[in-house]
């Protein structure tokens, strides 16, 4: 028991030092993480007797091998493992030469992993289940892993009760800045084809397939540079978005642009010019593929300006009259020459 004597006096002097310090007015102290674990484990090791090392034979059971621990209408304008497997386990200072005991590890939850992630929402309502979904994306290390993304989170805006889904590829500068999706020129520009529509960002649901913002080589220089996503980041985001769809259940659902596009329906490669005008099956829901409203922004001034204007209305004509959405002869006549 010579171990357990020993763990009691270290008790006993903790405890007299503990209030020696209170009697002169200390309310609090601050501990290592390390000297946190030790202390928990002490209660059990006090408890505990003694076992001696085993020597190690052919015979021996071969050591468990645990795994590692591991989102009125005018036309537009140019304007994974057991938690308990994961956890630490707490160990004695490396010049002790006792022999060490089992021990519990600590009941401490493990970090969350790529292999732990369950992204199902508990039974409610569409705003409480789309918070926990934003929550968890936020607690995720399945794309902060990567280390190509910045740490700012974009989930999404709007209605989440809403029959349209509008989905990006991923945060800009200003997306980044105000914590929220289209937000910039290219979110301005999607609001006047809203606004031809007869909508507004209020009333429909806008999401990205990445929801951080691409690193432009370390990060720490980036300023107002921006990125398309890799295949790899928007897989590795593409979770929290299906998880998304499945809260919302829209009647239709918008991809802009082609990364967009080959996040949401998994393609290998996209070309709008191809794919635009004709809607794409997503486990039962449409797809509309047209152009980001950023290509429309590079449009602005050059010859093809109104014709690429009145693809994108021809595609979201046909996304209205799939929502049952009347179209006036006027909206019909937006961009014709």
């Amino acid at each position: 028991m010579e171990a357990t004597d020993s763990l009691r006096g270290v008790l006993q002097e903790l405890g007299i030092l503990l209030r020696e310090r209170q009697k002169r007015g200390l309310k609090r102290i601050t501990l290592s993480r390390d000297s946190v674990e030790r202390l928990r484990n002490l209660p059990h090791r006090l408890v505990s007797q003694p076992k001696p090392v085993p020597e190690l034979s052919a015979t021996a059971p071969a050591a468990t091998a645990h795994a590692p621990s591991a989102p009125g209408v005018a036309p537009f304008s140019q304007a994974g493992p057991s938690p308990l497997a994961s956890a630490p386990a707490a160990r004695m200072p490396e010049n002790d030469t006792k022999t060490e005991e089992a021990i519990v590890p600590a009941q401490n939850p493990p970090p969350p992993s790529r292999a732990s992630e369950k992204l199902t929402p508990p039974e409610g309502p569409a705003t409480a289940q789309i918070a926990w979904l934003r929550q968890k994306a936020e607690e995720s290390l399945r794309c902060q892993e990567l280390g190509t993304l910045r740490n700012a989170m974009v989930f999404s805006s709007g209605d989440p009760t809403s029959r349209l889904m509008l989905v990006g590829e991923a945060p800009g500068e200003e997306e980044e800045r105000e914590g929220a999706p289209f937000v910039g020129p290219a979110g301005q520009k999607l609001i006047k084809v809203l606004s031809a529509m007869g909508l507004s960002r209020e009333t429909v649901y806008i999401s990205n397939v990445v929801k951080y913002r691409p690193k432009m080589g370390d990060g720490r220089f980036q300023g107002a540079k921006n990125r398309a996503p890799t295949t790899e980041e928007v897989r590795a985001c593409r979770p929290f978005l299906l998880a998304e769809i499945a809260v919302i259940k829209p009647a239709v659902i918008v991809a802009l642009g082609a990364t967009a596009a080959m996040g949401l329906l998994d393609l290998a490669e996209c070309t709008v010019s191809r794919m635009r005008n004709r809607f794409h099956d997503l486990h039962g829901i449409p797809v509309m593929i047209t152009y980001h409203p950023s290509y429309l922004l590079r449009c602005e001034g050059k010859p093809e300006e109104l014709q690429e204007k009145r693809k994108v209305w021809e595609d979201m004509m046909l996304v209205m009259e799939r929502l049952g959405m009347p179209i006036s002869d006027q909206q019909r006549r937006y961009f014709l020459r």
